[in-house]
């Protein structure tokens, strides 16, 4: 639980940083402009939305899911969204860091 509370800041982080898009098409576009360094799916986002965007990541910016809901996202998007990518190498390593974190915690 700790895990994903330091997930959520580093994300807010992000935005705060000016380096988090939100939302399918924004975040398709930095993948495809080659800016996207991490793409984070939440926990709700539908199949097709994964699925889509994992095929618009491949080789290009890895894309991971969080076990943050679209709801537990609204403090730093201000509305129900799916979608983020970060463009900063060093912040999307933050991030990558406490998603492996949370796994191990899982297991």
């Amino acid at each position: 639980m700790e895990n994903k509370q330091k997930l959520l800041s580093a994300v807010s982080l992000c935005r705060k940083a000016g380096k988090l898009v939100m939302g399918f098409d924004a975040v398709q576009e930095s993948v495809y402009s080659g800016k996207a360094y991490l793409v984070l799916l939440a926990a709700d986002v539908s199949d097709g939305t994964a699925k889509r965007m994992t095929r618009a990541c491949e080789d290009m910016a890895e894309c991971l899911r969080m076990p943050l809901t679209q709801i537990e996202l609204c403090p730093v998007s201000y509305k129900k969204v799916g979608v983020y990518s970060i463009l900063d190498e060093n912040l999307a390593n933050l991030c990558k860091q406490y998603l492996a974190q949370e796994k191990e915690e899982i297991e």
